[in-house]
């Protein structure tokens, strides 16, 4: 995964919950992106499993009513005074309408209070007890007071009960957290397409013609400019693992990826007005952020001219198979990049003349960046590491080897000079 969140200060608060065991998972996978946790238990929460097993993942001491010290930090107010971001999974549905109301009978509801930077909780309730009118409008409270819901699954709960209301998986939990810390103002509410994976051409309903490209860098891409807080479109052939808020769609050949991206440059050159620019006293005057265009595809090149409907049998086609195939289109040349900043990937394995092919695309497709990266064979696909060469018209850049989420990043922050140069 590869995240990054060093310096960075979360307060893990647990409940009464029988999802409780689920947190600790929440707080080993903060721990291993680097950040710091803090762990506050309510009475109820200790029954279920005790403070030493968060003293140990954390190697912080948990604050609970019986822990709090005013003779150091250790207290509820500079517990909250030294969290980044404060997350409440699993939060009960007694929890939640005690927040929404302002209670604070308990410690974590204390440090709850006290706390002013962003606020998430993650729901885990019976589906009765989290869909009764007293719950949903606390939800809808918290809501509207800047509170960020982490959606519970839909699944066979620990009472016997099949329905919403089970803790989100603590990836999900992991990623909405790292989004609260690590979002940017000049990505937020951006819309961005991303596209991935290699594309699939039909030759008849079991084979097809495709390449090695395994789609990782472009779930690195596409899951990096969620945590900054872009508004995502990523159109994959790969179905790999993201955050459930990145809108995905699945598809297969050149001509539907040609398809769905014109479609989504074109809903996101509607653009969207983010929450800041929305308060401006010029709003009338309002210049919508443009969009990027993240085009890490490995599109094919050719394509049977003939597809068949059905399976060929091999019976039927002899000791020998040729094929006619035909040139597919050229997605980036025959989109429209106007309004748009688009950035190419390039991947050659010609040491000579492979950055010279990469840098002409600026001209011959009219984009605006180009990350090139030289192969050594087909094993190079499909590792969780990459080497990038960030080009544009006027510079270029080594990003060096390093593993694909972080390579994410530093794309999106040469992607960024881009259209606020330095």
């Amino acid at each position: 995964m590869n995240i990054n969140l060093e310096n960075k200060k979360v307060l893990l608060g647990v409940t009464g919950s029988i999802s409780i065991y689920k947190a600790c998972e929440v707080a080993r996978l903060f721990i291993k992106a680097g950040a710091k946790v803090q762990v506050i238990m309510s009475k109820d929460a200790k029954k279920f499993i005790s403070p030493l097993t968060f003293e140990a993942l954390t190697r912080t001491k948990v604050l609970c009513d019986d822990s709090e010290d005013w003779s150091s930090e250790h207290n509820h107010i500079g517990v909250a005074k030294s969290g980044d971001i404060f997350i409440i999974a699993p939060a009960t549905a007694n929890t939640i309408n005690k927040l929404s109301k302002g209670v604070a009978d308990n410690i974590l509801l204390q440090v709850a209070l006290a706390f002013s930077g962003k606020f998430l909780i993650a729901p885990s309730a019976n589906t009765q007890m989290l869909n009764n009118h007293f719950t949903n409008g606390a939800l809808k409270m918290l809501k509207v007071n800047d509170c960020r819901v982490i959606e519970p699954q839909n699944k066979l709960l620990a009472c016997g009960d099949e329905g919403n209301g089970a803790l989100a998986k603590p990836l999900e939990i992991f990623y909405q957290g790292a989004k609260a810390l690590l979002e940017e103002e000049f990505w937020i509410d951006r819309k961005v397409v991303v596209t991935g994976g290699g594309t699939r051409e039909k030759i008849d309903e079991v084979r097809y013609i495709s390449n090695f490209s395994s789609g990782k860098m472009a779930d690195s891409i596409a899951t990096a400019l969620y945590l900054k807080g872009a508004d995502v479109c990523y159109i994959r052939t790969k179905y790999n693992q993201l955050p459930n808020e990145i809108y995905t769609i699945d598809i297969d050949s050149v001509d539907e990826m040609l398809d769905y991206t014109v479609d989504a440059i074109r809903v996101a050159k509607k653009g969207k007005m983010s929450k800041t620019s929305m308060n401006s006293v010029d709003a009338p005057h309002l210049i919508q952020k443009k969009p990027y265009l993240f085009m890490v595809s490995a599109v094919s090149d050719f394509t049977p001219k003939y597809p068949q409907n059905s399976k060929l049998k091999k019976s039927s086609i002899g000791d020998s198979w040729s094929i006619e195939l035909k040139s597919t289109t050229d997605i980036l040349s025959n989109i429209d990049k106007n309004g748009l900043i688009t950035i190419g990937f390039k991947a050659e394995m010609d040491r000579d003349s492979g950055f010279d092919n990469a840098k002409n695309m600026l001209k011959s497709k009219d984009i605006d960046g180009v990350c090139y990266n030289l192969l050594n064979s087909s094993e190079s696909f499909g590792s969780d590491d990459n080497a990038i060469e960030f080009i544009t018209q006027n510079n270029s850049i080594n990003l060096g080897k390093k593993s694909k989420m972080e390579l994410a990043f530093d794309i999106l922050n040469k992607s960024l000079e881009i259209e606020t140069p330095l």
